[in-house]
């Protein structure tokens, strides 16, 4: 079929139009949206807003290519599991409910406290260029706007307001924190009798019957997995730029024409006194403040060297006024915008006249310039370099990804037409479903394999389609041999079923034994256990989990108490509780406790906030529509 198709796509195409074309006149464009009317069913609403299932189902597989390209290993089955699909909505959800509430009360930041906010922030640092302005190429790169980098980080900083006041307010009482260690950290003196298994191995002789029947119970541990030698190659914009040649004239072109990133910022200082008057103040209050503030104008300037003990005396400015009036050095932008324009107008020494802000009157004077200074070409070649080699490179990549994109589809009975166009290396490897653990490369790629057991990979051993294995790579792949999976015959897993069958009688006779000392030890509760140990949760001193939990989870209201704990395969463990203990209290360890405790406790804050906020928003998930998608997305 896949043939045919391929060979005949003309044809194909035409009758695909001899069949839709009537079809829209005689249903109408309206029979068709009902296809389509799916994405638009409201599976959510928050705050009388709708999610759609289409915003559900892009969100999901934005979220996917993110885990991809962080986990390249993972498994594509997880990543579409109605599970996942589940946590994306509920997401989603959460995420209206935050911003909704951050409107309401205005804890979305305005345009000057956003400026603020991404100078200053360190996480923002690879976005800013030396000027302080927003790189767009690397916006661009992540799909991006300006506009749309702006609106995400409004909605960011307003929902971490939102659940962060209450997280960082929570405050958990010492005298409950002492109660929940106590709880958590008590000890417990216990006895110990163990039943190990591989002490009954050597009682244990199965017969051919025992292997028949195990081996034919658990036939899907004697499965051989399904694998195929597959041969691939990949196209890699890092391996490009190696190959690319740069003139020195294109390297200083380039440094000339983006002039400003290799200039440092440039920063000013200054020191001003305030006279404070709202900007909403009467005029008479005005005019009395800017009276005062041209008085000590005319002092400063009879004597410029007297600026910093006016300040301390006059400046109503609390931040400053102490330290003479000094701002230290700032850059554009995170000044108001009056008072940034008249310090940058200004030369060292000068003193301004008055400028008017929301705050009132300032007095600035400039007391020094940093930055602003174009680094030599020469100490920033190899980065000039780097960044026009990458640009080649990306250029020369996306011609070659076309180039390998159809080469691969259209001539898909070989790779070595893709190898000989774009001078690729062919690589083989044996492969599972799964990426094998410590794989790397295109073999650690979900994406790739997945590709690769295709129905049609598989069937024909035709190439995959290109697939992006990472940012900038491609990989395509075809089997050269293929292995389906099947259970391997008893004769050739005989020593392994035979192992199987005498762990199993083994750990058997062990919990038998074990069993019985319990009765036994009920009967005659003095009795003694050989091991002695006092054990906690911090200090559970080798035991297997199941023992160490069965022994703090005991009755302890009468003591001694004997539990008998199944280990499994290890067999089985006896233990009598005998006294309880305080938890010991060590100043480092309880401080650090405490400090776990305490955010555990914001944590349950935070989240019974947002459970409230959820109430409020009226914020419901459409469970009959969410199962309606769920079935139609089930293959």
């Amino acid at each position: 079929m896949f043939d045919f198709v391929r060979t005949h796509s003309r044809l194909m195409l035409g009758i695909m139009v001899l069949l839709i074309f009537p079809s829209f006149i005689f249903f109408g464009i309206q029979g068709y949206s009902r296809f389509t009317e799916g994405g638009a069913v409201t599976v959510a609403a928050v705050d009388g807003q709708s999610i759609s299932r289409d915003e559900w189902e892009n969100t999901h597989r934005t979220n996917i290519e993110r885990l991809r390209r962080q986990r390249p290993e993972i498994d594509a089955k997880t990543l579409e599991s109605p599970e996942m699909r589940r946590d994306t909505l509920e997401g989603l959800v959460r995420d209206r409910v935050l911003i909704a509430t951050a409107r309401q009360f205005h804890l979305v930041p305005d345009d000057e406290r956003l400026q603020r906010l991404f100078l200053t922030d360190p996480q923002f640092a690879s976005l800013r260029n030396p000027d302080g302005s927003v790189n767009r190429e690397l916006l661009a790169a992540q799909g991006l706007s300006v506009q749309g980098f702006e609106q995400q980080l409004r909605q960011e900083f307003g929902m971490q307001q939102v659940l962060g006041a209450v997280a960082q307010s929570s405050f958990t009482p010492p005298a409950v924190a002492a109660t929940s260690l106590d709880a958590l950290l008590q000890r417990r003196a216990v006895q110990i009798q163990r039943f190990d298994a591989n002490a009954y191995r050597a009682q244990v002789t199965p017969a051919d019957a025992d292997l028949q029947a195990y081996y034919e119970a658990h036939a899907a541990d004697f499965r051989a997995p399904e694998q195929a030698k597959i041969e691939y190659v990949v196209l890699d914009l890092a391996a490009l730029a190696k190959d690319v040649a740069v003139p020195e004239e294109d390297l200083r072109r380039y440094y000339d024409e983006n002039a400003s990133r290799y200039t440092q910022a440039e920063e000013r200082r200054a020191s001003h006194i305030l006279v404070k008057v709202d900007a909403s103040a009467s005029a008479d209050d005005k005019k009395a403040a800017k009276a005062r503030a041209e008085q000590l104008l005319a002092d400063v300037r009879r004597s410029p060297t007297s600026f910093a003990e006016i300040a301390r005396k006059n400046s109503q400015d609390p931040g400053s006024a102490g330290r003479g009036g000094d701002l230290d050095f700032f850059g554009r932008g995170m000044m108001t915008k009056a008072f940034e324009d008249a310090v940058y107008a200004m030369k060292p020494g000068e003193i301004s006249n008055l400028v008017e802000t929301d705050f009132g009157y300032h007095i600035i004077t400039l007391t020094g310039i940093r930055g602003g200074q174009k680094k030599a070409f020469e100490s920033v070649r190899a980065e000039v370099e780097q960044e026009v080699r990458r640009s080649l490179a990306q250029r020369r990549y996306a011609e070659a990804a076309e180039t390998f994109t159809n080469t691969v589809y259209e001539q898909s009975d070989s790779l070595q037409p893709v190898v000989d166009k774009l001078k690729l290396s062919k690589q083989t490897a044996t492969v599972l479903r799964q990426p094998a653990q410590g794989a790397s490369g295109a073999l650690a790629s979900a994406k790739l394999l997945e590709a690769v057991f295709g129905d049609d990979a598989v069937r024909n051993k035709r190439n995959t389609d290109a697939v992006e294995i990472g940012p900038s790579q491609l990989a395509s792949a075809r089997i050269v041999s293929h292995t389906p999976a099947r259970t391997l015959p008893l004769a050739e897993v005989r020593e392994r079923v035979r192992e199987a069958v005498i762990g199993d009688k083994a750990a058997a006779l062990a919990r038998a034994e074990g069993a019985k000392r319990v009765e036994a030890l009920k009967k005659a509760p003095n009795e003694n256990l050989p091991i002695v140990l006092t054990v906690s949760r911090a200090q559970p001193l080798g035991l297997p989990r199941p023992l160490l939990e069965a022994v703090l989870k005991a009755d302890a209201k009468k003591l001694p108490a004997v539990v008998g704990v199944d280990l499994g395969a290890q067999g089985y463990a006896v233990a009598r509780i005998t006294q309880v203990l305080p938890r010991e209290a060590e100043a480092a360890t309880d401080s650090m406790l405490q400090q776990q405790l305490a955010q555990t406790w914001a944590t349950a804050e935070a989240l019974a906030y947002l459970d409230a906020l959820k109430r409020r928003t009226k914020a419901e998930i459409k469970e009959a529509a969410v199962s309606a998608a769920a079935k139609s997305a089930t293959p």
